[in-house]
């Protein structure tokens, strides 16, 4: 793993130092008054190539500016009702925090659906939450934990994993490579919990396939992982499905939690997101109206590493299914129109 030393931060920061002053009022947004750790998340996710470290970190800016991300806590998803459908199918959320004061993100891998909107409401709401992470929660973070925080946990549940979520690889590689190219380096580790057979036949292959610094940070916890990330948070900043040994494992389990589930949007964390972004919208002058539907966001490429994996991931479910006979309501999936609608979409809209 590349170190990064103080000749090539300060090399970075003199190419950042020429850029045009839209970019750099972006780029203000996007440090939070940290410009040297900045850097060094845009270093190390090159390898510490200066040059394309600067070049990934303009072609950000300009994604920045192009789609107006500076903005995008002023765009609130309504009616509240359509945002709970969003919540409802995009199973994503905060916990907690670890001990020494880190985010803990988690995300329903397994039960997430993408089936109530479109893939634009899927992205905008994946880049706010991405924003207010790095905007709200972590300068507060800061703040009462009297250390810079920058970066956050997440942990992956992987209950009800099916052969079906095939239809959301291109999806979830969207989300990835706005991930990789543009939030480079904010997540440290990332937990995979109740993970069943399928993933974990999928991740032997994929694993080899994934860069030293990115396998690194994947940690497949035995269970639960209850036990295991105790170890860095208190219980109360534990997820859900890792309270109890097994909890997560049951086919019903997104029907069984109580109000303590991290992804609802009665959750702690998701009403002070709602209410944040409906108070930046009532702030705007000239007041304007807010209209339904979503904030369309430009797609960047996706990163070729990510596509391979992605399609390696399908290839593997396809040889499982072969292997083992599963039909994981694949039929079911088939002949359900709004499925099928869903997917038609994502084809139009992502193309990879």
């Amino acid at each position: 793993m590349v170190i990064i030393t103080q000749d090539m931060i300060k090399q970075f920061q003199n190419l950042a130092e020429t850029i045009d002053e839209p970019l750099k009022i972006t780029f203000e947004n996007l440090h939070q008054g940290y410009p040297s750790e900045t850097a060094i998340r845009f270093l190390k996710a090159r390898d510490g190539n200066i040059s394309k470290s600067h070049k990934m970190l303009v072609d950000c800016l300009n994604w920045r500016i192009e789609n107006e991300i500076d903005k995008i806590l002023w765009k609130p998803i309504i009616p509240a009702e359509f945002y709970r459908s969003v919540r409802d199918s995009q199973l994503i959320g905060m916990s907690g925090y670890t001990k020494d004061g880190r985010p803990v993100i988690a995300i329903g891998v397994g039960l997430s659906t993408y089936d109530k909107a479109s893939i634009h409401c899927y992205v905008q709401s994946h880049i706010q939450i991405n924003e207010y992470r790095d905007r709200v929660i972590m300068p507060s973070a800061t703040r009462k934990f009297e250390r810079h925080i920058s970066t956050c946990v997440k942990v992956l549940d992987m209950t009800g994993l099916k052969l079906s979520h095939l239809n959301q690889i291109k999806l979830l590689t969207v989300i990835s490579s706005i991930d990789d190219l543009n939030y480079p380096e904010k997540t440290d580790t990332y937990y995979i919990v109740n993970a069943p057979y399928v993933f974990s036949a999928c991740w032997k292959v994929v694993k080899p396939l994934l860069q030293e610094r990115t396998r690194k940070k994947v940690q497949v916890l035995s269970g639960c992982g209850k036990d295991d990330l105790l170890k860095i948070m208190d219980y109360e900043s534990l997820p859900h499905f890792c309270r109890r040994q097994g909890s997560g494992s049951s086919r019903h389990a997104k029907n069984t939690i109580g109000d303590d589930c991290c992804f609802s949007l009665d959750h702690g964390f998701h009403q002070q997101l709602y209410n944040y972004t409906n108070q930046q919208a009532a702030g705007i002058k000239p007041r304007a109206p807010v209209k339904q539907g979503s904030f369309h966001v430009g797609f960047p490429e996706p990163d070729l590493t990510n596509y391979k994996i992605a399609r390696t991931i399908e290839t593997e479910f396809h040889k499982l299914e072969n292997q083992n006979g599963f039909t994981d309501e694949q039929d079911d999936l088939k002949s359900n129109g709004d499925q099928h609608l869903k997917e038609t979409n994502a084809e139009k809209l992502v193309h990879i």
